[in-house]
């Protein structure tokens, strides 16, 4: 497994735990607006200094009574065929498990939740349907069905009795209210959904770097529209 970096300890990743976070190389999107370009981008990967998978089990192994779970996070983790195994190994140290995904291996994350491999799910919605295409920058065969991936990724998570939670980043220019409620009339209703604003750091796209996120008040307007169609509706 190709590691990318390591977040030693995160308060807010895993809710409710004390966490280490993993960041796995590589990613099927090209989102304009991501800040993790080194893990995504090949060029930027040539360059990106790798953590060995020995150094990493052994910080697991090491911080085993200090820590509770671990969040795995990319780019994004379900193009990894070795992902289970991956995760496997994390469990049998004892470690809950956080997957971080933008939703497009619905098989993937089937086969991780049924193995009982992971215990808490967070799943980007990056844009309602309409808007999907042109913001994740895809093409070929995962053009194709990329749409259906995602709305299976929905329902597995809604029908599943994992703890999870859909999130979408609210991109000025990109995204706006209108786009936030399409969003809902596609995912609701469901558990827990996370409006983020904006950070325009290392952007795959310079471009996004210069702009200001969308001042709090706005997300907030938003929020308490939304917020009947879900158990828990926060801002982040």
């Amino acid at each position: 497994m190709k590691i990318g970096g390591l977040q030693k300890l995160t308060l807010i990743d895993f809710p409710g735990r004390l966490a280490a976070t993993v960041f796995l190389i590589g990613c099927n999107f090209r989102c304009g607006f991501c800040y993790s370009s080194e893990l995504v981008l090949p060029e930027k990967i040539k360059t990106q200094p790798v953590v060995s998978n020995k150094d990493f089990f052994s910080f697991l192994t090491q911080r085993k009574e200090l820590l509770e779970a671990i969040v795995v996070c990319g780019g994004e983790p379900t193009i990894n065929t070795r992902l289970p195994g991956f995760i496997k190994k994390i469990k049998k140290l004892g470690y809950l498990v956080k997957l971080d995904t933008n939703g497009s291996n619905p098989r993937m994350l089937k086969h991780l939740i049924n193995k009982k491999l992971i215990d808490y799910v967070a799943m980007d919605v990056k844009a309602p349907k309409g808007k999907y295409l042109d913001i994740i920058k895809v093409s070929g065969v995962l053009k194709n069905n990329i749409i259906k991936d995602i709305e299976k990724s929905i329902d597995i998570l809604k029908q599943s009795k994992i703890d999870h939670e859909f999130r979408t980043t609210i991109v000025p220019g990109v995204l706006g209210k209108n786009d936030i409620l399409k969003i809902v009339d596609w995912i609701k209703p469901a558990k827990k959904y996370y409006l983020q604003n904006f950070k325009g750091e290392k952007t795959i796209d310079s471009g996004f770097e210069s702009l200001r996120p969308y001042p709090r008040e706005y997300l907030l307007e938003i929020q308490q529209a939304i917020s009947p169609f879900f158990d828990v509706c926060e801002v982040r």
